[in-house]
């Protein structure tokens, strides 16, 4: 290894540590910005269960690894001796760390899209730390609340705008990178990260999934059907179904009905095969599809 790559790894260490000592768990970066210890699992067959994030033992399982404990971040750093960087994992305690990346690629002017946002949604980025990019891009720290989990996107919130939350990770101040240095803004290193403002963590949250639409309200005439299959004797069965479900169709109510009927047959001994058999004839001898 070059002196200037193990000056490179002394110096990654050095920031690593200091981070650390402000509660943020790290990991070790090669110069490509990718975790420098690579997974353990790379040669395993396909895993059954869900994929390892650490139980093992070993190094290797990317931000799954990161620490705030010394001891630990050495033993990383000396498991990856061409580590040119580090990185600081979002979305874990105390911090909660969200980033903001802020990027120029493309010939987006993603600061615009931010400020645009907040003129629109009402919020103001509070000062708080900034990173520089070697590409002139800036990642905005940010914390969260200890109960939201936010998402990692890219580019949802508007084009050149990613969004680093619960595992991912982002390029420590004092990385060496095949593109250059990450560097603290002038007049932010010494600053805690801010907290995000809530109509911002809105927008970086997922919209939440529509209801599962219930079925339509039945009233007296659909529970008397039901309870009408439900008190059927053997030999009544198929018979009172059929009348029922018949009924029902007529009525504007077999599809609300399907699964409450199924059940009562289910009760009175029919198998599903013969419940939804019944009901299908039903449907179709009152001019409906089952």
């Amino acid at each position: 290894m070059a002196t200037t790559d193990r000056q490179a790894t002394t110096l990654a260490l050095a920031h690593a540590l200091s981070a650390a000592e402000r509660g943020l768990a790290v990991i070790p970066l090669s110069r490509t910005k990718l975790p420098a210890l690579r997974s353990p699992h790379r040669d395993d067959p396909e895993p059954e269960g869900p994929p390892c994030h650490g139980a093992c033992g070993r190094f290797g399982h990317g931000v799954y690894d990161a620490s705030t404990d010394p001891v630990r971040i050495r033993e990383l750093f000396a498991a990856a001796p061409w580590a040119t960087g580090y990185g600081i994992a979002c979305g874990l305690p105390p911090h909660h760390l969200i980033g903001v990346d802020l990027d120029t690629k493309c010939g987006t002017d993603s600061s615009a899209a931010l400020r645009e946002l907040a003129l629109r949604h009402l919020f103001t980025i509070p000062e708080t730390v900034v990173v520089l990019t070697p590409s002139g891009g800036r990642h905005l720290w940010l914390t969260g609340p200890p109960d939201v989990v936010v998402p990692n996107s890219a580019g949802r919130l508007a084009p050149g705008i990613d969004i680093r939350g619960a595992g991912g990770y982002l390029v420590g101040p004092g990385s060496r990178t095949e593109h250059g240095v990450y560097a603290a803004a002038p007049g932010t290193a010494h600053l805690a990260p801010a907290a995000c403002p809530p109509a911002l963590l809105r927008l970086l949250l997922p919209p939440p999934r529509p209801a599962r639409p219930g079925p339509p309200p039945t009233g007296d005439h659909g529970r008397g059907l039901v309870q009408f299959v439900l008190t059927a004797h053997e030999g009544q069965r198929n018979t009172r179904l059929f009348w029922a479900a018949c009924r029902a169709y007529e009525n504007g109510l077999g599809p609300a009905l399907l699964t409450p009927l199924i059940e009562a047959a289910l009760d009175t001994g029919l198998t599903e095969h013969e419940a939804r058999a019944t009901i299908a004839s039903a449907a179709r001898m009152t001019g409906h599809r089952p």
